[in-house]
């Protein structure tokens, strides 16, 4: 196996627009992202999930058998 071909795997920051800062690993040294979990309304609770309903659950509905 060939030394040194690896790329360097070290400390990372990845900044959210919203100024969230999560340190992990990768071998890029920075990282940007637009959302975050701390940001993003399906992780806040600010948008809640719609129940979509199968084709047989909306006929049941519909026509009540």
């Amino acid at each position: 196996m060939n030394k040194n071909i690896q790329p360097k795997y070290g400390a990372t920051e990845i900044t959210c627009a919203c100024g969230n800062v999560i340190k992990t690993k990768s071998i890029k040294p920075s990282m940007k992202t637009d959302t975050c979990s701390a940001c993003h309304p399906f992780f806040t609770g600010q948008k809640q999930l719609v129940s979509s309903k199968g084709r047989a659950a909306k006929f049941m509905e519909k026509y009540g058998k």
